[in-house]
């Protein structure tokens, strides 16, 4: 441990991190032979099949003795169109076309670049603007983070962050107008159109949000209703519609997409984590053969691509990743356990500090406050959802926390997101060591 944190820099500057060095199933196991069950599938939602799937594994190796990468300036390989026919085949159906990239920040990256260059190809070059929401995450580069809404995350980059407009997000349990659903006639989907008016849609290309917000608001669906307004907006002034599944994507929410439970089609889709499912860097673009046709038509070559676009060993990975899923009918087992999760977590809601409990599928989250009544959050420096997380790695489960959901500094939350191959007795293991690592943090701030 000495020896790596000398020489490497992990993610977690500030703590010693136990080393992973095994994975089975739900279960991780550390150097000293420590299990914990992933509650987070990774970081935030990564590995939606499990640690340690040999069907997966085994494709590998002979891949990468046959050939593991392609000169894709100039060629395809049969890996990536195998794993564009599947992804199509998965998604809405207006939706056929996939570019392969290697990260969720590169997917939503690069689906603004090509809504960009779609409306020049159109002859409408003024179209430059993504509108999105705040407290939401779109990727960690710098037009990810340009169009995310969460202000712990843009302050230190905010000098050379393109200056987007935002609207608020569909957060019920804090509403930014005061209002109760359904009686709001969802305000907070309708200023969409506000904003376009503002900047003006003859300047607007996109809108870009999550269907479940994750990191930045802890798995926060937007109510029925929401996106079916979204795209009416969206139709009405000429703008793309991008959905970010980077994390609620590839069968997460009990659906292929989150998108599927307004029945809503976007425009775009920019999908990671789970399609690689930590086995190896992977994400896309999903986006219909409108968009692509009329570029081809125009002889208009996309410029956005990275060296491992498509990468071959990483399509042929996520073909396996998604044949696992469809084997096991993992999308079922994501909507069945899904559904007992949130039973279980929303039995936390008798705790003293626990406010809210929501989410879709097996992607929920759990929000902290200091007065249940008025929805005081903690103060910052408690670090609440670090203590619990603290917590809850002192008793063998590993859980994303989160900060920012009142205000994108304050508020506490954290994210839960077992692999999609959790069972019903694994679920109650879940909320049970949660549950006293969440008391044992009510015992230190003296609830």
């Amino acid at each position: 441990m000495k020896e790596r944190t000398m020489h490497a820099v992990p993610r977690n500057l500030t703590s010693l991190c136990p080393t992973i060095v095994r994975g089975e199933g739900i279960y991780l196991y550390d150097l000293d032979g420590k299990r914990y069950l992933d509650g987070s599938s990774g970081s935030s939602l990564v590995c939606n099949i499990g640690h340690g799937v040999e069907e997966v594994a085994l494709v590998m190796t002979p891949q990468a003795r046959n050939v593991a990468y392609n000169p894709t300036h100039c060629s395809v390989s049969q890996a990536f169109l195998d794993l564009a026919e599947k992804v199509a085949n998965i998604s809405p159906r207006r939706l056929d076309k996939i570019f392969g990239v290697s990260s969720g920040s590169e997917a939503t990256e690069t689906a603004m670049k090509f809504a960009r260059q779609y409306q020049v190809a159109r002859g409408l070059s003024s179209k430059y603007e993504v509108i999105s929401r705040w407290q939401s995450y779109h990727g960690n580069t710098i037009g990810g983070l340009s169009v995310s809404g969460h202000t712990y995350r843009r302050r230190k980059h905010a000098p050379v962050l393109n200056r987007f407009a935002h609207i608020p997000p569909a957060y019920c349990y804090r509403c930014y107008f005061d209002l109760t659903y359904p009686s709001c006639s969802l305000k907070c989907a309708r200023v969409l159109e506000n904003a376009i008016r503002q900047e003006g849609p003859e300047n607007v290309s996109a809108f870009i949000a999550e269907p479940v917000v994750g990191a930045a608001l802890g798995a926060v669906p937007a109510p029925d209703g929401y996106f079916q307004i979204i795209r009416e907006i969206c139709d009405k002034y000429d703008v793309l519609f991008i959905a970010d599944e980077v994390m609620s994507g590839v069968g997460r929410t009990g659906e292929s997409f989150s998108i599927n439970h307004w029945g809503v089609e976007p425009d775009m889709i920019a999908t990671g984590k789970g399609l690689g499912a930590g086995y190896i860097p992977l994400g896309a673009v999903i986006m219909s053969s409108d968009m692509t046709g009329l570029m081809v038509e125009k002889k208009i070559s996309f410029v956005g691509g990275h060296t491992h676009s498509g990468h071959l060993l990483s399509c042929r990975v996520g073909l396996a990743v998604l044949e696992y899923m469809e084997a096991h009918r993992l999308i079922e087992n994501a909507r069945q356990q899904g559904a007992y999760l949130l039973e279980g977590l929303r039995s936390l809601l008798d705790l003293k500090m626990v406010g809210d409990v929501r989410g879709k599928g097996l992607m929920a989250g759990v929000e902290f406050v200091r007065d249940k009544k008025t929805k005081e959050p903690f103060s910052t420096e408690l670090n609440v959802a670090g203590q619990v997380m603290d917590e809850a790695m002192e008793r063998g489960l590993i859980i994303f926390p989160g900060h920012g959901s009142v205000d994108g500094v304050m508020g506490d939350h954290i994210l839960i997101g077992p692999p999609l191959t959790i069972e019903r007795t694994q679920v109650e293991e879940l909320v049970s060591m949660l549950k006293t690592s969440i008391e044992a943090v009510e015992r230190k701030l003296s609830l």
